[in-house]
């Protein structure tokens, strides 16, 4: 020490700490270091939220409005391109079913929509601007053209009257088909929900694989079993990537898939695959059975409707608890600090 310096209760009056001393922390080799080789003198503190509550605003979309709209809508859209085909291979049962199936679904859903907007002229307000950025926008225009073609192509085919307007109107449902029925996966998916938001690869095939087994199990259940062979071939192929698409969601997702799984959304999707495989394996299996078929077409429409209610329900749950939303954060910022740095680049190369 030197020869009159004079301890304070700040320290060593006149001297300065060191510009890498720390605090708090002790250097170590313990397992928890960070890139200096200091080790936390504290434990990490175990995740909790503000008095326990969300961190997000959880949706304030209502059941079954909401996901009735979503399953009404996916099975409208692909209804019509069931509907097309059949035109086009000389099925005129299987196509008038399509058409009245994909007339009054779209009906419903636009019913449980404004439902729970709670008033028409919110609903028509929508209208009042056109913003491709946004789902909703989109969705909203889109079934302002498809709505009036689905109609006059089923009211065309039950009158057999104006068949030049019906076959316009059904080509144009069956364009716009594909889009009304995966625009709702991209609506969800555009949200800040975990469990909808993390799976924004895989949610708009899998509302429109879904749709596609319900329109397929309609037609089972409607058009007579000579000519329901391509519903049949819909319903398997479907089937197949619906429940390939749900299983993809709670493996890629990890933590944030655990909804799809467990609690009311993972019973929702637990029944949604066995009544979409059963069905599948019956539509594959019933040849010319008209019973069977129509079995086979129920368990199909009700396996597409608990997948929306599945997907529902646990968008909901990922939403009321906050470790969805902050431990992937958590996770992201660690990996983010154990990547290596960028090396400088060498200011003496040519």
């Amino acid at each position: 020490m030197a020869t009159g310096s004079r301890v304070t209760a700040n320290g060593l009056q006149g001297a300065r700490p060191d510009r890498d001393a720390t605090v708090g922390v002790a250097v170590g080799t313990g397992p928890k270091k960070n890139r200096r080789g200091e080790q936390a003198m504290v434990p990490d503190a175990t995740f909790t939220s503000y008095y326990g509550l969300p961190v997000i605003n959880q949706p304030v979309w209502k059941a079954p409005d909401i996901p009735g709209y979503f399953f009404c809508g996916g099975l409208a859209g692909t209804a019509s391109v069931i509907a097309a085909v059949a035109d086009l291979t000389g099925r005129p049962a299987l196509a008038r079913a399509a058409k009245v199936g994909s007339a009054g679904a779209v009906l419903v859903g636009m019913v449980g929509l404004v439902h729970d907007l709670g008033r028409p002229a919110r609903a028509l307000n929508m209208l009042r601007v056109f913003k491709p950025t946004s789902p909703m926008s989109v969705g909203t225009w889109l079934l302002s053209a498809y709505t009036p073609a689905a109609v006059v192509a089923a009211a065309t085919a039950v009158t057999h009257r104006f068949r030049p307007l019906g076959a316009l109107a059904t080509g144009a449902a069956a364009l716009l088909g594909p889009a009304v029925a995966s625009y709702t996966g991209a609506l969800v998916a555009d949200t800040a929900v975990p469990a909808w938001h993390d799976a924004h690869r895989e949610m708009p095939y899998l509302f429109v694989a879904s749709g596609a087994v319900a329109a397929a199990g309609l037609a089972m259940f409607a058009a007579p079993t000579q000519e329901s062979a391509p519903a049949r071939r819909v319903a398997v192929v479907a089937a197949t990537a619906d429940i390939a698409c749900s299983r993809l969601i709670e493996q890629r997702l990890g933590m944030v898939g655990e909804p799809y799984a467990t609690g009311t959304g993972g019973k929702y999707m637990q029944a949604a695959r066995a009544l979409t495989g059963g069905g599948a394996l019956g539509a594959a299996l019933s040849g010319r059975s008209r019973a069977l078929s129509r079995t086979a077409g129920l368990a199909l429409v009700a396996g597409s409707f608990c997948t929306k209610m599945g997907v529902f329900e646990a968008g909901l749950t990922s939403a009321n608890d906050p470790r969805y939303t902050v431990q992937p954060q958590r996770e992201r910022l660690e990996q983010a600090e154990r990547a290596p740095e960028p090396s400088a680049p060498d200011r003496g190369a040519p």
